[in-house]
């Protein structure tokens, strides 16, 4: 299995000035034929995992619900989460956010369009590409995102025990991986 360098990515920027970081690693899927050797897993390396997975769907879960009590649609959080921690020279823009968001760039446009008339969102033609379309917060937009990043804020507190573990088990097979 090829293994690559983590990728730092800045994700957002908080009002404190704090930021939050993920670091993503790409790797090649395993193949049955590979033969590489593999660290032996413990049962509290699959318990740490169980309790990742499923703080992942409580979060997502919770996301969602604190997305629909907001008057919004999951995707349309989603949506004004990368808009609002798009760090490019310019504003993000519908390719950027159809790619962020994993999604084809008409339905990104379709997406934009549902936020623009709720008046969440404005978009204007790029002064040095007229071809791309730009996407900001409009004040209500960055109210409703400020209501429900709160609220996931607060629950992801509450997985911080879980998370821990799962981080420990990480740099254990990290460690073994390199050795």
């Amino acid at each position: 299995m090829a293994w690559r360098r983590a990728k730092r990515r800045p994700f957002g920027q908080f009002g404190n000035g704090s930021r939050l970081e993920f670091s993503f690693v790409a790797s090649a899927r395993p193949s049955a034929n590979d033969t590489a050797p593999h660290p032996a897993l413990e049962a509290a390396d699959y318990q740490a995992l169980g309790e990742f997975r499923q703080a992942i769907r409580d979060f997502l879960a919770f996301s969602e619900g604190s997305a629909r009590d907001q008057g919004v649609t999951s995707q349309q959080h989603q949506a004004l989460l990368a808009i609002k921690a798009h760090l490019g020279a310019e504003p993000m823009s519908i390719g950027e956010l159809a790619e962020s968001l994993l999604i084809k760039n008409h339905s990104a446009v379709g997406l934009v369009a549902r936020l623009v008339d709720r008046g969440l969102v404005s978009r204007r033609a790029s002064a040095a590409d007229r071809r791309r379309v730009l996407l900001e917060l409009q004040p209500q937009g960055d109210d409703v995102l400020a209501r429900i990043s709160q609220n996931n804020l607060g629950r992801l507190a509450q997985s911080a025990k879980s998370l821990r573990r799962v981080l420990t088990t990480l740099k254990k097979l990290e460690t073994v991986s390199a050795a």
